[in-house]
């Protein structure tokens, strides 16, 4: 498997992409502290929003979610897979199914259930192992729903938060769908379809649920 090469999504030779690693160039850093400003530089700039999926093939291109200021969990898992390989980090992405228990109302309003799927998150190689990462939480949110940012140090596996401040369970892990090279649309598509299918009967080919 090749972890390090562009794709067609990973499209790190682009120049929205190459500008983005600018600030992390620096031959001062090492790979796990470019890894890391890298990952809260996604978690935090581009703001988590579960609730837009344009299912055109261009939109889940990294240098198109660049110029975007928010993303759902893919979008965010792109982005961050395609700059860690742009910054020769191995990186891979990783999808799962997951509840959310806190805040649920609009969630279950507009989708009809509090499970998410596919929910992307992001594989790094790091210091001789892989590593799991969970950009799509913005710490501005997390602080809204009373749960700690989710940081990462390189080091372990940082993953949604079990509980909230008070004890709450906020997130949990119900399947895991595995790794890929490069980004399984069909799967995506595939997966979605099968979870929430009343929402592909838009023309444009965009699922656009409006919070109110």
């Amino acid at each position: 498997m090749n972890y390090l090469s562009p794709t067609y999504f990973f499209d790190f030779e682009n120049e929205h992409i190459q500008n983005l690693l600018q600030e992390f160039q620096s031959n001062s850093l090492s790979q796990k502290e470019k890894a890391i400003q890298v990952y809260l530089k996604i978690r935090d700039v581009w703001r988590y929003n579960a609730y837009r999926i344009n299912f055109n093939k261009e939109a889940f291109r990294a240098s198109e979610i660049s110029q975007r200021s928010e993303g759902h969990c893919i979008d965010k898992a792109v982005l961050l897979t395609t700059c860690l390989r742009g910054l020769g980090i191995p990186a891979r992405i990783h999808f799962a199914k997951v509840k959310n228990h806190i805040a649920v109302e609009t969630l279950t309003e507009k989708f009809g259930t509090n499970e998410l799927t596919p929910h992307g998150m992001v594989d790094i190689f790091l210091e001789d192992k892989w590593v799991k990462s969970s950009p799509a939480f913005n710490a501005s949110l997390c602080e809204k729903c009373n749960v700690a940012p989710l940081g990462f140090d390189g080091k372990n596996d940082s993953v949604f938060q079990e509980y909230n401040r008070d004890g709450n369970e906020f997130m949990e892990y119900l399947e895991d769908y595995g790794h890929f090279e490069d980004l399984p649309l069909v799967f995506i598509l595939q997966n979605l379809k099968e979870h929430y299918g009343q929402f592909f009967n838009r023309p444009d080919g965009e699922m656009q649920l409006n919070i109110t």
